[in-house]
């Protein structure tokens, strides 16, 4: 018998890194030999201190019960003091951090709190699909932000329509961003609060990759950063990039502890917390942060250099930037994103994300990941060569 789907759910189309997936398994099942630089999915192992923090508290008859939808106390404790030692600033561990299963769920379940059926969101593009998605779900339309490489891929808040900011209730921020890898200052982050504070807008800032960076220099800032940020918005750190930690399911948000204890309620109705000892080995993660994160970033940089090196050799333009695990490139004259992806796919039997599926102004670009090994890498980009 055949269901049929709801209209939310055929509103959208297919999750895009799921189609990757499908496209991947299909290629290794008639013999091909891929290689992904598709997905941002770290191949580095989750540090061993953290492993073994896991394996002691599970072992802990305590953690086998419900944990609290609000998170664990070891965690926001945790969280807190991570955000005053990297960022200096202060959060109360109580009611300014929230545990969740992923950036990507408190994301994709910040619109359930606060968008109603008609409401309007600000969602840059091109960026992660799920900030569009997640609106959509809940019965929102979404308002396009471009980000374009003459602005370095930041939003330009005065072209954004004044009955658009007024009717907007959310807005959602990534910085550095995913997919164009730019990084921001402190200055366009208060530009940013005093945007939203004009309209009343609420902030969702996505940190998922603000502890890759290549040098002290290039070191991000949080959006907490920003004078008064916490009267507006919220910010979401991921520990999936930084601490090879994909697999995990675990980001907390901070800020305003009013949006986080709407965002608690919503989700004490529709999950039962992360599991106490997930949240145990992230606060291990946390406590050391600067170690772990140190030996990731020299990997990425080391690949980042090897990229760079092939694209300036192959003359294919790119935004360069130290920060994230993606390196975003224009397509070759002649090609659409689309068609230069399946290009290399067909060619080469690499995979790379074509810059159109991160929204309209992602036309004309495709990203390349840095989350394989170095020899593997290396591989993909001799067989990118050989093409050109």
């Amino acid at each position: 018998m055949l269901f049929e789907e709801s209209d939310r759910l055929k509103s959208i189309p297919p999750y895009l890194f799921a189609e990757i997936d499908t496209t991947i398994r299909k290629k290794k099942e008639e013999g091909f030999d891929i290689i992904s630089l598709g997905i941002g999915d770290p191949d580095i192992n989750t540090p061993d201190a953290i492993v073994k923090e896991l394996c002691k508290e599970a072992w802990n008859k305590e953690n086998h019960r419900y944990p609290s939808s609000y998170g664990h106390k070891v965690l926001k404790s945790a969280a807190a003091q991570f955000y005053k030692k990297r960022f200096g600033i202060d959060i109360d561990p109580e009611n300014e951090v929230l545990p969740l299963w992923g950036s990507k769920e408190g994301i994709a379940n910040i619109a359930y709190v606060y968008i109603n059926p008609g409401d309007l969101v600000l969602v840059p593009d091109p960026s992660y699909p799920v900030y569009k998605i997640g609106t959509m779900f809940a019965g929102g339309s979404t308002y396009t932000m471009p980000l374009t490489e003459e602005n370095n891929f930041l939003i330009d808040f005065s072209k954004i329509d004044g009955d658009a900011a007024r009717k907007a209730k959310l807005m959602h921020v990534n910085y550095p961003g995913n997919p164009t890898s730019a990084s921001c200052d402190i200055d366009f982050f208060d530009k940013l609060v005093d945007f939203a504070s004009e309209y009343e807008i609420l902030v969702c800032h996505d940190n998922a990759y603000g502890d890759i960076y290549a040098e002290e220099k290039y070191k991000p800032v949080s959006f907490l950063n920003a004078k008064n940020s916490k009267d507006i918005g919220i910010e979401f750190y991921s520990l999936s990039k930084s601490f090879n930690m994909t697999g995990w399911r675990i980001s907390f948000a901070v800020g305003n502890s009013a949006v986080l204890n709407s965002l608690g309620k919503y989700k004490s109705n529709v999950d039962s917390g992360v599991f106490n000892a997930v949240q145990y080995a992230a606060a291990a993660a946390l406590n050391d942060y600067e170690e772990f994160i140190n030996s990731n970033n020299k990997i990425y940089n080391r690949r980042r250099q090897k990229v760079w090196e092939l694209l300036d050799k192959l003359g294919l333009k790119y935004y360069k930037s130290f920060n994230t695990i993606y390196i975003w490139t224009k397509v070759p004259e002649g090609y659409n994103s689309a068609s230069f992806a399946k290009l290399l796919l067909d060619k080469t039997n690499v995979v790379v994300t074509p810059g159109s599926a991160y929204g309209k102004y992602g036309e004309g670009y495709f990203r390349i990941s840095l989350t394989i090994d170095d020899s593997r890498l290396e591989e993909a980009l001799d067989r990118m060569k050989n093409v050109f």
